[in-house]
């Protein structure tokens, strides 16, 4: 009797060893196949593929990434990485007419539009979606994450929902004076830096309310940049521009 309970105890102790190493695997398999890619150096998923893509925004056209221009037809773009007018003083997009954003961050700048447009103003945009690999080269002159994204964390700019920008006035495009101009690393271009002109104040504050009233917040160390605040639900993204476009010429054609 002994030696039957005996037997029956391991087997069903086996029993219970090959479940869970089946859950196990099972989890494994499929959290990798949701996945499709291989993590980085630094522990991150990085989309790199349309395919992949694609997937992930099947089910949440929230994270569809949008063509900028075709959301907002009179907006003014000055991208700054498109050229040699930045920090970096070389050029790190191919030549571009257009950004892209995810599609919550669009429409929230549609709206942040709108309402400037009733005071004769609109938004210049100085960058919007950057792929990653932008990002690490970036991060090698500066590596101080008050002023540049640290790879290890990646950016709201390669998740498509951070967007660098000012405040126009459309009548003379010109831009409202913001006590700094764009990519400047010092305390001065920090949003609570306050030894300012009043009207330069006045300005920033301008800026800030109306994106935060839309659902962006600001960056405490650069006046110009905001970002959804559910930035993490957004995948990391490393597709050139290239693969934005025909991605939305291709949803634009089953629509």
């Amino acid at each position: 009797m002994l030696f039957k309970i005996s037997f029956c105890y391991k087997i069903l102790i086996r029993f219970k060893c090959c479940a869970f190493y089946s859950v196990v695997f099972t989890l494994f398999f499929f959290t990798v196949s949701a996945q499709d890619t291989l993590l980085n150096k630094y522990g991150l998923w990085v989309i790199n593929d349309a395919a992949t893509f694609n997937k992930t925004t099947s089910k949440n056209t929230t994270k569809m990434m949008v063509d900028i221009r075709k959301s907002i037809p009179a907006i003014m773009l000055d991208l700054r990485y498109a050229g040699t007018g930045n920090f970096m003083h070389s050029t790190l997009y191919p030549p571009i007419k257009t950004t892209y954003l995810r599609r919550a961050a669009t429409d929230a700048l549609v709206k942040v539009e709108e309402a400037l447009k009733k005071q004769n103003l609109g938004i210049k945009i100085w960058d919007a979606y950057r792929p990653y690999a932008v990002t690490e080269k970036m991060w090698e002159p500066v590596k101080d994450a008050r002023y540049a994204a640290d790879p290890k964390f990646g950016s709201g700019h390669n998740r498509g929902v951070a967007v660098d920008v000012t405040i126009i006035n459309l009548r003379t495009k010109k831009e409202l004076n913001m006590g700094t101009g764009f990519d400047n690393f010092s305390d001065t271009a920090h949003i609570d830096f306050k030894n300012l002109p009043a009207a330069v104040l006045a300005n920033r504050q301008l800026l800030k309310s109306v994106m935060e009233q839309y659902g962006f917040k600001a960056l405490d160390t650069e006046w110009w940049h905001f970002y959804l605040p559910d930035t993490k639900k957004y995948e990391l993204l490393n597709l050139s521009f290239k693969d934005l476009k025909k991605i939305n010429t291709h949803n634009n054609l089953i629509k």
